[in-house]
């Protein structure tokens, strides 16, 4: 992917449109050798942020788009006022507590354990914000309208097996 965005997405749809195909084609393999080369290089000697970055999308993931999908599989009840409301509470939570605490106001001084809400780090919280999620998703569905019946039914025809 990388060597076919870099010769023909960047070398020969913006740097020089009248590259010929064998010049395309190097470019090509050069930035895929390259690209080993510095995926290799990250795989032996990984940067400590990287397993903070996999937990966040993951944490913002399962804050957001898991109980939306989770609810969608196993409630007759939730709506899509409710699924939007529960996604933009998880996914609001999540992404406030993960930037407070590593690049907000208090990164320096207050990313500690003590300063942690119930002692959960940035990079946990993702499950707190999949309980917001679930929790709002059934409080807003309790309180608006039924999903239409075609959509039950829709439903009701996707989860039974034939």
């Amino acid at each position: 992917m990388i060597s076919a965005a870099i010769s023909h997405d960047i070398a020969k749809g913006v740097l020089t449109p009248n590259i010929s195909e064998k010049r395309e084609l190097l470019t090509g393999r050069i930035s895929a050798g390259v690209a080993v080369l510095m995926a290799g290089y990250l795989g032996y000697d990984p940067p400590g942020f990287v397993a903070q970055v996999v937990a966040f999308a993951f944490g913002i993931a399962a804050a957001s788009l898991f109980p939306a999908i989770l609810l969608g599989i196993f409630s007759r009840r939730v709506n899509r006022e409710g699924a939007i409301a529960g996604m933009l509470v998880g996914l609001v939570f999540t992404v406030s507590y993960i930037v407070y605490f590593k690049f907000g106001v208090d990164a320096a001084t207050g990313n500690n354990p003590a300063n942690w809400l119930f002692g959960i780090s940035p990079e946990g919280i993702g499950a707190l914000g999949a309980m917001l999620n679930l929790a709002v998703a059934w409080s807003v569905s309790a309180l608006t309208a039924r999903p239409p019946q075609d959509v039950r039914e829709l439903v009701e025809r996707i989860r039974t097996p034939r």
